[in-house]
């Protein structure tokens, strides 16, 4: 019973205290900062947009290098194999040979690896701004809501003032 009443006073305060803290700027006093916020806003959405642009724009130079990292290291992968075979029945230069190619394979699959590390974070970050550019024009979608509430108070006020 006292888990129930808690639960339910909890959901009632999760529902009730966004309501009230929904719109931030109520009165004409505060339309100056209404109008800061809006302009902090749209810059902001400015900058997120350039950034995502930058990343959609290096995203393709990532993926074609990870492309061709992925490419030499099975190039590598493969005659390391081939001189591994050699190495079995032939002498210690081909042992050693077979050494240093595999080495050479094992190094360009780290670097494949990581090209792939690459253009997964850039992919991730080209998520994110989309993400941040997404929730910024909200707010500015939020913020026109009150502009309008605003405006429409004074007009209200005014046509008040008129018929007395």
């Amino acid at each position: 019973m006292k888990k129930n009443t808690f639960l339910l006073c909890l959901l009632i305060l999760i529902f009730t205290v966004p309501a009230s803290y929904a719109q931030k700027y109520k009165n004409v006093e505060d339309t100056v900062k209404l109008n800061k916020e809006y302009v902090a806003v749209s810059n902001d959405i400015a900058d997120l947009s350039a950034k995502l642009t930058i990343a959609q724009n290096d995203l393709p130079g990532y993926q074609s290098k990870a492309s061709k990292a992925n490419n030499d290291a099975s190039d590598a992968a493969s005659s390391s194999s081939e001189h591994a075979s050699k190495a079995t029945n032939g002498s210690v230069s081909d042992a050693r040979t077979a050494k240093k190619k595999a080495s050479k394979a094992y190094s360009e699959a780290k670097d494949s690896r990581a090209a792939e590390k690459k253009v997964s974070n850039q992919e991730n970050k080209i998520t994110k701004l989309k993400l941040d550019i997404k929730k910024k024009q909200q707010r500015l979608q939020d913020l026109d809501i009150m502009r309008t509430a605003i405006a429409a108070k004074i007009t209200a006020d005014s046509l008040q003032l008129i018929a007395h």
